[in-house]
């Protein structure tokens, strides 16, 4: 029998990476010959992000893959030499979103100057300010930290900032909660590979991956109670905010979303956003993409 290779891969519990899971739990990257290890983080002990923002998960955690945003992963592969970015996507037809509970912001343009509520050092501020700046000027566009999306979502209720970005399933329960969407930009991921990580491991993921997309897209009813678990860790975690929320209401309106497979990374691409970072001062003016690209 042919020995499986074995890969230590990072999971997200989001929305966007369900595909990951499914294609673990079915056995379909074992069929493509790789023994896959989901390396996950207790969402009980995240107070911050999923991803640590001080320790390199190629490195400290001895992780061979890790999805990220697109923006925080050029920026991570850079500063922390912290692997080589080898695929990218947009994973799932499912927008991130700002709300707002303010009678005076009535579309992006009324958000110039005005705090916006992000989780720092997860690629928010990035995807988040690329797409304000399409409504303001770049001078005009203001990001806070407020932490994980259960506790931006405490801080717009609280009216400690104007708005807050959100993914799904947070952007539902938002509307749940009564706040006003007035902007949506797409969710721009990255894959990071370890550098020992090869072509041939890299494509037995994407083909795993590629089975469940179709499983899922396929059939995605069958996947609503699997989709619909983060929604009840964050309930767990966070039950004042859910108080005054018809669940099963919230639930029939979380729909399960449409999903695609991450494309190889495209270095002329990556290089735009990475001299737009530049322009910005976003990261060091003498990192190379050549560097965070990597080639298998």
């Amino acid at each position: 029998m042919t020995p499986m290779n074995k890969l230590r891969l990072f999971h997200l519990p989001f929305s966007f990476m369900l595909p990951q899971r499914v294609a673990s739990d079915r056995g379909y990257f074992a069929e493509e010959g790789i023994d896959v290890e989901l390396v996950e983080r207790n969402r009980r002990e995240v107070d911050r992000k999923y991803i640590p923002s001080e320790e390199t998960l190629t490195g400290d955690y001895g992780v061979d893959l890790y999805p990220i945003c697109k923006w925080e992963s050029i920026k991570r592969t850079w500063e922390m030499r912290d692997g080589h970015v080898v695929a990218k996507g947009t994973f799932a037809d499912q927008p991130y979103a700002v709300f707002t509970n303010r009678n005076d912001v009535a579309d992006p343009t009324d958000l110039a100057g005005l705090p916006v509520g992000v989780n720092r050092r997860t690629g928010q501020e990035y995807t988040a300010r690329r797409a304000l700046e399409e409504h303001v000027t770049p001078e005009e566009v203001t990001l806070e930290h407020h932490g994980m999306p259960t506790e931006r979502l405490q801080a717009l209720r609280d009216s400690e900032v104007a708005a807050v970005s959100l993914l799904e399933p947070h952007s539902t329960l938002a509307e749940h909660l009564g706040f006003e969407r007035v902007l949506e930009f797409e969710n721009h991921m990255g894959i990071v590979g370890a550098d020992t990580l090869d072509s041939t491991t890299l494509n037995a993921f994407r083909r795993g991956y590629r089975q469940a997309v179709e499983d899922i897209n396929a059939e995605p009813e069958a996947f609503r109670e699997q989709y619909l678990s983060m929604l009840e860790a964050e309930e767990s975690v966070a039950p004042e905010l859910f108080e005054d929320v018809d669940i099963e209401a919230l639930r029939e309106d979380i729909m399960v979303p449409e999903y695609d497979v991450p494309e190889l990374a495209d270095a002329d691409e990556l290089a735009d956003h990475l001299d737009w970072m530049k322009r910005r001062e976003l990261i060091a003016e003498d990192a190379d993409i050549d560097r965070i690209v990597g080639e298998l």
